[in-house]
């Protein structure tokens, strides 16, 4: 069970409005740091809509970066805004012309709300949607807010039912493995596939056990956090674990480490290590320690003597880069073998220099992902089997992953400063942090 990370905090009080008030309670960023408690507004939910009190919320690596720099990449917050979109609840009130749902039920939150119209919508990949509205991102304006919230009021059809095994912080998951679903989808690994993953944060712990779950039989992981590597391959997310050393110098560049925050985008504080930490300046040097560091990823899983094919096809037939760094796509490239393909989950550095020719004279695919799209049956279908096992390969247990619980909108706080660390301050691995109502 996950700590509680209040028992030295307290909590501030905040007041009680019932489920037919018009008032909520609801956390609000207005500025890098400038977390706020304040009182809202909410209408009773519009035709198709339902009204969600959100029980239990994670908080992901885009939230942080909000939270310490009012902006996730190039997009800039310019009002207040709700963090949180990682989210479950209960519906306590319907809309008209809602059907399907009663008072109670339980449900997971997809809160990407696409146009629905056009042409992208209508072959299925509304995550590209030029119109869509995601829940606690700057890029539409005004912002749609995030679920940070006591109660928010949702699409009905944006809302997954619940079976009774899988608990709220389990169905807040749900969001970073639909990434990872999204992600395996893309890839396509034929059964018997040997994957690697770069970045044993959340959405890297998620795609390797999805990797896993499609058939590939070999699926490394590598971080520079050995309590991540540790932890994947211990709770079976990962056949094999590859702990990449330590950067030795520090500088106060602003860049994040390689490696880490998987999935996310979130900048680091000065002083932090980065790539330049672990490479030097010159190009060919890093594409030289990124060839050094494929080599020693594969030799994990290189296949005894006796049984190598052709040195020319060496390399793991999909790499999952869940970092956004460019120092992890230069090692992607190297370790994947002629053929192969190379997904890009994480997002992060937006300009890159990249080996094209490793790509290109091997017919190496690089494909983006971008958040997911018709994904949360599969991962609701996945959870719910968890409680009846069964032959192959079992999706590890989300509610595991959920290191700390902070109680109430009052600790978000604390919450977000612990979410932005590796380890607390008793040394524990920080994975997955929630606020629960």
């Amino acid at each position: 069970m996950a700590p509680s990370a209040m028992s030295d905090i307290e909590p501030m009080q905040l007041p009680v409005y019932s489920k037919s008030s018009n008032k909520v309670n609801a956390s609000v960023l207005y500025g890098p740091r400038d977390l706020r408690l304040e009182a809202r507004n909410i209408e009773e939910p519009g035709t198709g809509e339902l009204q969600i009190a959100v029980k239990s919320t994670g908080i992901c690596g885009s939230d942080v970066s909000y939270y310490k720099k009012f902006a996730n990449g190039d997009l800039c917050a310019c009002a207040p805004l709700s963090l949180g979109h990682e989210s479950s609840g209960t519906v306590v009130a319907i809309g008209p012309q809602t059907n399907g749902f009663r008072v109670g039920d339980r449900v997971a939150l997809e809160v990407g709300v696409p146009c629905g119209q056009c042409g992208i919508c209508r072959k299925g990949r509304y995550n590209l949607c030029k119109k869509m509205r995601f829940r606690s991102s700057a890029k539409s304006v005004p912002h749609y807010q995030g679920t940070l919230q006591e109660r928010v009021n949702h699409p009905a059809i944006w809302c997954h039912k619940l079976s009774d095994n899988v608990s709220f912080e389990a169905a807040a998951l749900l969001e970073p493995l639909s990434v990872a679903i999204h992600a395996v989808n893309r890839a396509s690994p034929a059964p018997g596939s040997t994957a690697l993953v770069i970045g044993a944060g959340t959405v890297g712990l998620l795609t390797a056990a999805m990797a896993r779950q499609s058939g590939c039989t070999s699926v490394t992981i590598t971080d520079v956090d050995a309590g991540r590597v540790n932890y994947a391959i211990r709770k079976g997310f990962a056949t094999h674990g590859f702990v990449v050393p330590n950067p030795i110098h520090t500088t106060s560049s602003s860049s994040s480490s390689i490696f880490t925050n998987s999935g996310s985008s979130t900048p680091l504080e000065p002083g932090a290590m980065t790539p330049a930490s672990l490479f030097s300046n010159s190009i060919h040097d890093q594409l030289d320690t990124a060839k050094g560091l494929a080599s020693d990823i594969l030799s994990l899983t290189k296949l005894p003597p006796g049984l190598q094919t052709d040195d020319e096809d060496e390399g793991v037939d999909v790499t999952f880069e869940c970092t956004g760094k460019e120092a992890c796509m230069h090692t992607s490239l190297y370790a994947t073998r002629p053929g192969g393909k190379v997904i890009m989950v994480g997002m992060g550095t937006p300009i890159q220099t990249l080996p094209i020719s490793a790509a290109h004279l091997r017919e190496v695919d690089i494909l983006g992902i971008f958040r997911y799209a018709n994904t949360y049956e599969t991962g609701i279908r996945l959870l719910t089997a968890q409680e009846y096992g069964g032959a192959g390969f079992t999706l590890p247990s989300l509610d595991d992953m959920v290191t700390h619980k902070f109680k109430g909108l009052g600790a978000a706080k604390h919450a977000f400063e612990l979410a932005g660390k590796t380890k607390d301050d008793d040394g524990n691995l920080v994975l997955k942090v929630v606020i629960q109502a």
